[in-house]
């Protein structure tokens, strides 16, 4: 891969949802490929923390129905919105598969609790990229949920999850994300 590749590939990658996501499966080679290039990121006294759980066919309908029931039970019943609860079900059935991003904390606690998150989210940036490399969309979704995952994986003592990675071949160019201009985020201390 060139640099001129590189920088397109990372300037390009952006959030693409369930909704545009194509009815085709992602092989099983290419999701342990996505995994083990998340594997790759940099954390801090080789710790690595990051705890992966894929979800495909049942186990995406089940996770669908516990995060729209989740949102059911927490929503009052006058701001309920049948749409939105479809909405969540379809969102796990519409991916081709569904990462559970979890996070184990050092047993020995070395580290700020910080520094741990840092390390599995450069393991997402690593996926992503490696999806967007292949024509594949991804979501990262943290919902309210994410505090019971303990119901849907079982969870080692100082796991939690983080959120869900959704995937899923898309048909169009991912598209170009807009940044502010360097210079307005940028200071030069020479």
């Amino acid at each position: 891969m060139t640099h001129q590749e590189l920088n397109h590939l990372i300037r390009n990658r952006r959030s693409i949802y369930p909704p545009s996501f194509l009815d085709k499966p992602i092989p099983k080679d290419v999701l342990e490929t996505i995994l083990t290039n998340g594997t790759y990121a940099p954390n801090y006294k080789k710790t690595e923390p990051w705890r992966f759980k894929v979800l495909r066919g049942a186990s995406k309908q089940k996770l669908g129905l516990f995060l729209a029931n989740a949102y059911k039970s927490a929503t009052p019943q006058e701001q309920f919105l049948e749409k939105k609860y479809q909405k969540i079900i379809q969102k796990a059935e519409k991916s081709a598969a569904v990462i559970g991003l979890c996070m184990q904390r050092d047993p020995q606690n070395r580290l700020e609790d910080w520094e741990e998150l840092a390390a599995v989210a450069m393991a997402v940036q690593n996926m992503w990229l490696t999806a967007t490399q292949y024509g594949i969309g991804a979501y990262w979704g943290s919902p309210k949920a994410i505090q019971k995952a303990d119901k849907i994986f079982h969870l080692e003592d100082g796991e939690r999850c983080l959120g869900f990675l959704f995937l899923g071949y898309v048909e169009e160019a991912m598209g170009k994300a807009e940044r502010l201009p360097l210079e307005e985020r940028v200071i030069w201390m020479d």
